[in-house]
């Protein structure tokens, strides 16, 4: 039997995108759909309609499922989660703040927002015991240090790390959508600053590769020094990193580590998961966003210019692309709940 989910915030970008990585999914269906008092006791179909045009205001590439455009929009504030087994949140972090601990009460919340990212109680465990919860609430990590995170993964298991640098070069799609005039800022143009994601690159960086230690999580010890920058391309983070690690590492040994990682996730199967997590270019033209964010679902993230940079000690550098709406939001966070399920937690 499938487990039944409910998706808040179902009328927004990240919400429409919940709706697409869960159509047709083998392990979950939508039972529940909510958003903002504007749009409760609509039908989905009615709620993303503007009301005095009546243009329909869905933002994806694909069409939105036939099947859910009948469901009826109930207010988020008040969603009765009785028969539900997991909510996706993909609300701003000010509303996930106040209705996610409310629904993690009961229920396992998997969550867009950086509202809970940087709770000490983050491990599910800890949180059902401080909070008295039979829920947890799981934040995914910012949509441009996920793809970072994934490439230093096998070079930090193998090699260790000394410190690492970024740019990146951000879709503007992970900016939201933005009406109007103001969107011609990015055309023939690099923004050079995007409000407080360096600060959540370095910080979530530390903590996911952290290690667990009693009562949470002790960061990674290496710095991260970010610069992050919005670029004109329509989906798809590319990032440039050089880092300097603990142990010698040759260009073939780091690009060997890359293209092993993530076995034993592919071993679970599941639906979501890529069938490689991270694929290595030799093509030094490679990755670019239009030609590799797509690749395995835009789940995979890619990686090319794997090469030694001698201004730092055991240097390397590379180029990578990752998704940013696809793994870096709700397909990454259907592929957690699908792990959690796996592993017991839902």
């Amino acid at each position: 039997m499938k487990k039944r989910v409910a998706v808040v915030g179902a009328t927004g970008i990240a919400g429409q995108q919940f709706l697409l990585a869960l159509d047709r999914h083998p392990w979950f269906e939508v039972a529940a759909l909510a958003a903002s008092e504007r749009s409760a006791d609509k039908t989905y179909g009615e709620a993303i309609r503007d009301s005095k045009t009546g243009a329909r205001r869905w933002w994806c590439n694909e069409e939105p499922p036939e099947s859910m455009l009948d469901l009826r929009v109930r207010n988020a504030a008040h969603l009765d989660l009785d028969g539900i087994d997991i909510v996706f949140s993909a609300v701003e972090s000010d509303v996930a703040r106040e209705l996610e601990p409310r629904y993690a009460k009961t229920t396992p919340v998997i969550s867009n927002a950086s509202a809970f990212r940087y709770e000490d109680s983050g491990l599910l465990d800890l949180q059902r015991r401080r909070r008295g919860w039979r829920g947890f609430i799981t934040p995914l990590p910012n949509c441009t240090t996920i793809g970072l995170v994934i490439a230093l993964k096998p070079l930090y298991d193998s090699f260790g790390i000394r410190r690492c640098l970024m740019t990146s070069m951000q879709g503007i799609s992970g900016a939201g959508r933005s009406p109007g005039v103001v969107a011609l800022d990015i055309v023939d143009n690099v923004i050079p600053y995007i409000h407080g994601e360096e600060e959540k690159v370095a910080k979530e960086t530390g903590k996911i590769l952290g290690h667990l230690v009693e009562g949470g999580i002790d960061p990674a010890p290496f710095p991260v020094s970010a610069t992050c920058t919005r670029a004109a391309v329509l989906e798809g983070h590319t990032e440039s990193v050089a880092l300097s690690t603990e142990r010698p590492c040759s260009v073939d040994e780091a690009k060997q580590a890359m293209r092993e990682f993530g076995r034993d996730l592919a071993k679970l199967a599941l639906p979501s998961a890529p069938r490689q997590m991270i694929i290595v270019h030799d093509d030094p033209f490679r990755p670019q966003p239009r030609l590799d964010r797509d690749v395995d679902g835009g789940m995979a993230t890619s990686v090319g210019r794997v090469r030694a940079d001698h201004a730092l000690e055991n240097g390397l550098k590379f180029m990578l692309v990752s998704h940013n709406t696809k793994m870096g939001a709700a397909k990454g966070a259907v592929l957690v709940a699908e792990q959690l399920t796996v592993g017991g937690y839902i």
